[in-house]
């Protein structure tokens, strides 16, 4: 008989992970609605992050109800999928939907309404994606599913909080090394501290003793503020009347779409790692919790997280999840999310985060067939475009200028800038696409591999993969052929060569 527990040893460990990760993400909010977007402080803390709370504590409940559940039919136990705060999204909507709004009109509520209706959108297109989503899945190599996390992991997971770790080593070192020990070593520390919860405490401890940290500041921060979650209804109707809505659509569209084979490679990781969680309730999950996240006041869709392997090998439950829910609820509805950031150090918790990230990666090569390697790798290239446009973009911004200023020409005498931002744009699908393509070749099965390629050329010509238009201040997405018939033209000539040999074949 399975003796199902709400908490297990490995949940505190599972908590600190997540904690840590979505902390992260509302840090990532205060900061950018305040000092880019310019809301108010009575907008952020009295409507955005309460209405955080309501998605997170929604979603948390539900997937650790599920981990029971699962636990309860199999007899084995079982991990909760993790969730929180889609990062994507997050710079997405702050960039694309509301900062144009603020520069336009400075009208911060409006940039605000058309947050609402943009997080919104999302949810109804992920909702919609749950009765699809298992059917994508089945027709879907698992490197295919796989890779695109795997390149996530590397670039926007592990080499971030790498850094970190190696910017301030004397804070850094002494958790990496408790993580290293305990999940990779497989050496249990003393009296069974577990070793995510003793890497939180240790990188506080240095850091708040070799003065990394500012009192100050957690002084300041300590303010106790109750703002209970309210319905925003009216301001999502607002959002549907004002014409500023119709620009937003462009990025909506492509970023639900974006979310929703996000979160169906999750389902696919956690299902390698030994978890099957059935795709329909699961997406609708992540669906629901974006939407109420809208109709409550956040701007920001939520999303399964990458990860659920890693959180399976700390040995977390259900309750890791029920107690990250619980404990982002008090930070957003209490206004402590600046106490909690004065008070733990990024860098107490970024080698679990990047021990996380070695995982998944680890993860596509392990659990996908041994001859599908060179797939998963091809899934690796646009993912790590991606982050390096991303460093590209950040160290120009240093030096107070961007691409669009230095110009696409000037740059490529150094290196081919252009297939760095058309492999960047819509990388989670060119990922997918190429890998499941690759796959099918290393299979010998050139019909479907001409099929893939046929599809990522339809992809193509929507925009949603490599469309692109480099302006002054920033890239933007660029919808329709026009801009990208070389690209439709070369994949329908690689779905033309796979399909002559299929051909071929047949006849042979």
């Amino acid at each position: 008989m399975n003796s199902f527990s709400w908490w297990r040893r490995g949940d505190l460990d599972g908590f600190f992970g997540l904690f840590v990760d979505n902390l992260i993400q509302l840090i990532l909010i205060s900061v950018l609605c305040t000092q880019l977007l310019a809301f108010p402080a009575e907008l952020l803390y009295g409507n955005i992050l309460p209405g955080v709370a309501v998605s997170l504590l929604i979603g948390n409940l539900f997937y650790a109800w599920q981990a029971r559940n699962l636990s309860l039919a199999t007899g084995k136990p079982a991990t909760a999928l993790p969730y929180g705060v889609n990062t994507v999204s997050l710079f997405a909507y702050v960039l694309f939907v509301m900062l144009p709004v603020v520069k336009s009109t400075g009208d911060a509520r409006l940039a605000w309404q058309m947050g609402l209706a943009a997080c919104l959108g999302s949810g109804l297109i992920e909702l919609a994606g749950a009765w699809i989503g298992a059917r994508v899945k089945k027709v879907t190599p698992r490197a295919a599913l796989l890779a695109t996390l795997a390149g996530i992991a590397i670039t926007f997971i592990s080499m971030d909080f790498a850094f970190r770790i190696f910017a301030d080593p004397l804070i850094g070192f002494a958790p990496l090394a408790l993580i290293f020990m305990q999940y990779i070593g497989r050496m249990p520390l003393p009296r069974g501290i577990p070793a995510g919860f003793a890497a939180v405490i240790v990188g506080t401890v240095l850091a708040w003793g070799l003065g990394r940290m500012d009192a100050s500041a957690l002084s300041a921060a300590m303010t106790i503020s109750l703002q209970l979650p309210t319905p925003q209804l009216f301001e999502l109707l607002t959002a549907f009347t004002s014409p500023e809505l119709i620009g937003s659509i462009a990025v909506i569209l492509p970023m639900g779409l974006f979310n929703l084979i996000g979160s169906l490679q999750n389902l696919e990781s956690a299902e390698a790692a030994g978890d099957s969680y059935a795709v329909k309730p699961s997406l609708a999950a992540n669906g629901i919790g974006t939407i109420a996240a809208a109709c409550f006041g956040s701007c920001f869709p939520t999303t399964i997280y990458i990860g659920h392997p890693a959180w399976k090998d700390m040995g977390a439950g259900a309750g890791y999840s029920v107690a990250n829910g619980i404990v982002i609820t008090l930070l957003c509805t209490l206004g402590l999310v600046g106490f909690a950031a004065s008070l733990i150090p990024i860098e107490a918790g970024a080698a679990i985060l990047l021990w996380i990230g070695i995982i998944i990666a680890a993860q596509a090569f392990r659990d996908t067939p041994h001859h599908h390697a060179a797939a998963v790798v091809v899934g690796l290239i646009p993912a790590i475009a991606a982050w390096g446009l991303l460093m590209l973009e950040s160290g120009l911004r240093a030096a107070g200028t961007t691409i669009g200023a230095v110009g696409i020409d000037a740059l490529a005498m150094q290196f081919p800038v252009a297939g760095m931002i058309a492999l960047e744009r819509g990388f989670i699908f060119t990922s997918m696409l190429l890998a499941a393509m690759t796959a099918a070749l290393l299979d010998g099965r050139y019909r479907v591999a001409a099929n893939w390629a046929f599809a990522a050329a339809i992809f193509s010509a929507t925009g949603i993969i490599h469309g692109y238009e480099v302006t002054g201040s920033a890239i933007v997405n660029s919808y329709g052929p026009a801009g990208n018939w070389p690209f439709v033209i070369g994949y329908m000539l690689i779905g033309g060569f796979f399909r002559l040999q299929s051909l071929k074949r047949e006849a042979a």
